[in-house]
């Protein structure tokens, strides 16, 4: 009884395997074909959304330029209304390239005065001028008791080398 399993069992994994060949095979000629056809059809296809994109790109401008049209005809009776759309979407547009990343014309020119500045204190410095921002800072005097602890100190040490 044994011996009967073991045939039908190499007999249906002899089928599976089987199967499993016919479904490479086909999957490769598949793909075969569809690379043959995206070869010869490719451009034509291209070309086909092309002329598709430039049909809605015409629609989409005629559809934008309308309601631009629609939209100053109602506000010219409300010219105050139409400056506050245009600055609410002024903030608008700037809000979601800040978010972007994209740097404001401000910020470059604040990054511009920064970077002069250094290639100033640079130069300075390579003259052996100026010294450092902190260096530069007044020197605050020193007390009179601190004074007059560092001359002690400094006559105590006099004192001990001779």
């Amino acid at each position: 009884m044994a011996k009967r399993r073991k045939s039908s069992d190499d007999s249906a994994a002899g089928r599976a395997s089987q199967a499993g060949r016919d479904s490479a095979q086909k999957i490769w000629l598949a793909g075969l074909g569809a690379f043959e056809r995206a070869k010869s059809e490719g451009p034509k296809m291209f070309e086909a959304l092309v002329e598709q994109g430039r049909s809605l790109g015409v629609k989409a401008r005629e559809g934008a330029d309308q309601a631009m049209r629609a939209m100053r005809e109602g506000a010219s009776d409300a010219g105050g209304k139409w400056d506050k759309l245009e600055q609410v979407f002024e903030q608008r547009v700037a809000k979601s390239l800040n978010r972007l990343g994209v740097i404001t014309s401000k910020e470059v020119d604040d990054l511009s005065r920064q970077v002069r500045e250094l290639n100033d204190n640079v130069r300075d410095m390579m003259r052996g001028g100026a010294r450092s921002p902190k260096a530069a800072a007044p020197r605050r005097k020193a007390s009179k008791a601190k004074r007059a602890t560092r001359k002690g100190a400094a006559k105590r040490k006099k004192a001990a080398k001779r």
